[in-house]
């Protein structure tokens, strides 16, 4: 058997900079098919982790750095997710990873979601809280975290969950160009189809927009000493 610290151990030791446990008690809200139980029926606990994203990247004149990371961090949360659900089962733990980054049509409530909520994981697993913009803000890295999860079926101990981050100021309210945030819930396809595609000019995919990201006060988090983006 394992127990929680030795599994954030091995997450810690594949390269995560966060990792958080949650009980399956905690996904009661979770949207018909997208439960941790839907997807594994022996699920008794969720981990989340996350891994740093560069500060640097918000900053560039280009949009190529920042779609790169994005690319490039995706598929390390990936491999960190298998490798650590293979090494579980050393410790007679079975897990499934959850895909980072890749999206399914839920035609009930029209929209593109991932088998399990990154960042509801996240949220329910301590790591931070999901902030107006809909991007989880977390008190060490603000939103510049990416997020990787495991499902296990084992009962770990679960961690605290945290007091909202976000102050609701609404500045990626009102920076948004498309307006995809007017509303409580974003307008995903909106900002999709904004911020996501190919740039006929360089001939190439980009994510060209990330506003609501920059303007947020908390985007480095509260507990980042690092030098504001915008110095």
């Amino acid at each position: 058997m394992i127990d929680s610290k030795k599994a954030k151990e091995i997450l810690f030791k594949l390269g995560a900079d966060l990792c958080g446990i949650a009980s399956i008690d905690r996904f009661a809200e979770a949207p018909k098919g997208y439960h941790p139980l839907d997807v594994m029926p022996t699920c008794k606990s969720v981990i989340s982790f996350g891994c740093r994203f560069p500060v640097g990247a918000l900053s560039c004149n280009s949009h190529i750095p920042y779609t790169r990371v994005r690319n490039s961090i995706t598929s390390k949360m990936d491999a960190m997710a298998l490798d650590f659900c293979i090494e579980m089962e050393k410790y007679q733990a079975a897990c499934v990873p959850i895909p980072t980054n890749e999206s399914q049509w839920d035609e009930n409530t029209k929209r593109w979601r991932s088998i399990i909520s990154q960042k509801h994981a996240a949220q329910a697993a301590g790591l931070g809280t999901i902030g107006r913009h809909s991007i989880l803000i977390t008190p060490e890295f603000g939103s510049m975290i990416w997020l990787g999860c495991v499902l296990c079926n084992q009962a770990l101990e679960p961690d605290e969950m945290k007091q909202n981050l976000c102050n609701n100021c609404n500045a990626c309210v009102e920076i948004c160009p498309v307006n995809a945030l007017e509303h409580t819930e974003i307008k995903q396809q909106t900002c999709w189809d904004y911020a996501f595609g190919d740039n006929e000019e360089i001939q190439a995919w980009i994510i060209s927009c990330h506003r609501c990201r920059d303007i947020c006060p908390y985007h480095l988090g509260t507990q980042n000493s690092f030098v504001n983006i915008s110095s």
